[in-house]
């Protein structure tokens, strides 16, 4: 259901864009999160977890430096889209350095 939002917000022959890689790894990190809210000892799920916080990170530190409208851009998206609060867009944002 949120991915369908997310394809009518990005333009359909850009599916392998990074914009669509951010979108649907960020919705594969919110599956992931409520699950372990309720399964706290998973260790494989946290592994994948943090996997896929690491694939997105990197993704959004080579948009950011690649191309920085771009990168606002989908940054203010994925605010509009999540409802992020500041202190877990700031978490979003951060590029491990």
């Amino acid at each position: 259901m949120v991915k369908n939002s997310f394809i009518s917000v990005l333009p359909q022959e850009k599916k392998g864009s990074i914009e669509f890689q951010v979108f649907s790894f960020t919705n594969k990190i919110n599956k992931l999160t409520l699950h372990l809210e309720l399964h706290k000892k998973d260790l494989s799920s946290q592994r994948g977890l943090r996997i896929i916080l690491g694939k997105r990170q990197r993704l959004l530190a080579y948009l950011e430096n690649k191309n920085e409208v771009r990168y606002k851009k989908l940054i203010s998206q994925l605010s509009n889209a999540y409802s992020f609060g500041s202190k877990k867009l700031v978490n979003l944002t951060e590029n491990g350095s």
